[in-house]
């Protein structure tokens, strides 16, 4: 970290408040970087809905709020009384700093920020969300609404916003928001202790590659056209089978019904595995990592196949490409075209030697760009500043 950081951090005192939807998120996501900020002399309040990781959060050392905020909307009614709920807890909790992750806590909260004068707020802005990657009618409805209320929100004095990719950087910029006031940090890091690299399982005479997913089993996340070049290389005859590892998200508009993976799994068309604690081991039984998605923020899941060793298939759009390095470390396609990934897969299926180059490619890019520490050490470096300057 820079000298200067470390003569900040003697000075620095007060209350860091995060506003987080989901108490699994802040766990996967912002629990170290929450332990940093602790360390370094703050006191770490999360306010999240709580579901089953509370206890992990208290016993970081952590004070944590229950807040009512789902990421789905609800009736006006609710939505009115979580943002009345979060002015009243900013009001009371009275932080020095708020970081606010995604976008709808994003916008209720820096509203209520404005309310209560809280002196700086940070928006974390992961990949923009739904209302920024769907085609469908309901996104694209209110997407002038949110870009304009982000707009104002985001051009306050002390309000700094951090993105993962330089596409989002750009739509930032082109509402209006000057550079000073956002900051590019490229994901929440990536434990390379805990997701170490390992040899590829062995292929026997009889034996398939197991091509992997990780992720939450959202239509947005390509898995439809997923199943499709599933369809196609079976028509190949290519040896390949297929995991999907994760659970369905109903607060998203575009979760996949259990029982359609269910259903896919009955059929032999995938192997699913719903939600997994043990991903690092997944990693370790898999050939190919693989994210057909049509827009992310920069998605965890390859950055910890890349820390395994694992080449990558995955589509040439925002947030993917920041981690996929073309013919490097993996393999990039186009969106929406199962053809291209069937294509792309069933190479690195023939093609051992190249996936094995390309694993070993990954681990050294995580190593060096995306490594926990590294990650950890410019988010703690922005609160010190910027509680630091007048």
């Amino acid at each position: 970290m820079p000298h200067c950081a470390a003569s900040l951090e003697d000075k620095t005192k007060g209350k860091l408040l995060y506003l987080v939807t989901e108490d699994w998120y802040f766990c996967s996501h912002r629990l170290p970087l929450a332990r940093v900020a602790r360390d370094a002399g703050f006191e770490v309040v999360v306010a999240t809905r709580v579901a089953k990781h509370e206890q992990q959060i208290l016993e970081a050392g952590l004070r944590v709020v229950p807040i009512n905020m789902h990421r789905r909307g609800r009736s006006v009614f609710h939505e009115v009384a979580t943002l009345w709920q979060l002015i009243k807890l900013y009001r009371s909790e009275r932080p020095v700093l708020v970081h606010q992750v995604a976008l709808k806590p994003v916008i209720y909260g820096s509203i209520a920020a404005w309310f209560t004068r809280v002196p700086i707020v940070i928006n974390a802005l992961a990949g923009l969300g739904y209302v920024y990657s769907s085609s469908t009618w309901s996104a694209r409805l209110i997407r002038p609404l949110v870009t304009r209320v982000l707009s104002m929100l985001l051009r306050g004095r002390r309000v700094r916003s951090i993105v993962q990719n330089s596409d989002d950087f750009q739509i930032l910029r082109d509402l209006g928001v000057s550079f000073r006031q956002i900051t590019m940090i490229r994901g929440s890091g990536v434990d390379t202790c805990a997701y170490c690299i390992s040899p590829e399982p062995n292929i026997g005479p009889t034996d398939q590659v197991v091509v992997t997913i990780v992720s939450r089993m959202l239509w947005d996340k390509g898995l439809g056209e997923l199943i499709e070049c599933v369809r196609i290389l079976r028509r190949w005859k290519v040896p390949v089978t297929f995991w999907l590892v994760g659970a369905p998200d109903p607060e998203n508009p575009t979760s996949i019904h259990e029982s359609v993976l269910q259903k896919w799994h009955d059929e032999g068309i995938v192997k699913w595995l719903g939600q997994r604690d043990d991903v690092s081991s997944i990693w370790a039984q898999s050939h190919i990592a693989v994210l057909p998605s049509y827009r992310e923020g920069l998605p965890k899941s390859l950055l910890e196949a890349s820390a395994c060793g694992r080449a990558i298939v995955a589509t040439d759009v925002p947030g993917c490409r920041e981690i996929v390095h073309d013919e490097e470390n993996g393999l990039l396609v186009a969106v929406k075209n199962p053809h291209e990934l069937a294509i792309a897969i069933s190479r690195l299926v023939r093609e051992p030697l190249l996936r094995s180059r390309m694993g070993r490619r990954g681990r050294e890019i995580v190593l060096k760009e995306f490594s926990e520490e590294h990650v950890t050490e410019q988010f703690l470096f922005l609160y010190l500043s910027t509680v630091a300057s007048p």
